[in-house]
């Protein structure tokens, strides 16, 4: 089985948004209203790819989960219920990842991931965080296990769902 990471291209949409399409789907059946508000959404992918930063994750040639890696800082992070490790240096974050349900169970989401630290590490940088909802237990284990620590709650927007454990992850 060939899996590998590149940058995501304007005719992987289609399979990107059939991806973000089911991990919608996974959310709202685990109870979690992440995702349910229409977003993240094919605008968001389309300038994500024009900027370079969405990634795919390829598995014998199938697009099997998306991911983009933001390398500028993330204005919801700016305030924390809690502490950054590290509140100066530059980070990455991770957002917007999911793994298509064909191939979930695999342990793929774990590989992304790792694959995009090394993205991160190699445009220099050392510091990355992440977030995600209070009942998105699936991605808390993934990024628990990923090497990340909780800092604390941040909010993408005022209301109670905009509510978000956050993560950082410092390398050497």
């Amino acid at each position: 089985m060939a899996v590998y990471t590149r940058l995501a291209k304007s005719e992987d949409l289609p399979a990107i948004m059939k991806i973000i399409a089911q991990a919608k789907e996974l959310l709202k059946q685990d109870g979690s209203p992440q995702w349910q508000d229409g977003q993240p959404n094919a605008e968001m992918f389309t300038e994500d790819i024009r900027l370079k930063r969405a990634y795919v994750l390829v598995v014998d040639e199938q697009v099997a989960g998306v991911a983009t890696l933001m390398t500028t800082p993330e204005p919801s992070y700016q305030e924390i219920q809690g502490a950054w490790n590290n509140a100066v240096a530059p980070y990455a974050t991770i957002h917007r990842i999911a793994i298509s349900a064909i191939y979930r169970g695999r342990n793929l989401a774990a590989i992304f991931i790792s694959t995009l630290l090394s993205r991160g590490y190699e445009l220099g940088l050392r510091n990355f965080r992440i977030d995600t909802h209070a009942l998105n237990k699936r991605m808390q284990s993934v990024i628990r296990k990923a090497g990340y620590s909780y800092r604390g709650i941040i909010y993408v927007n005022p209301t109670k769902d905009g509510a978000r454990y956050a993560y950082e992850l410092n390398l050497e």
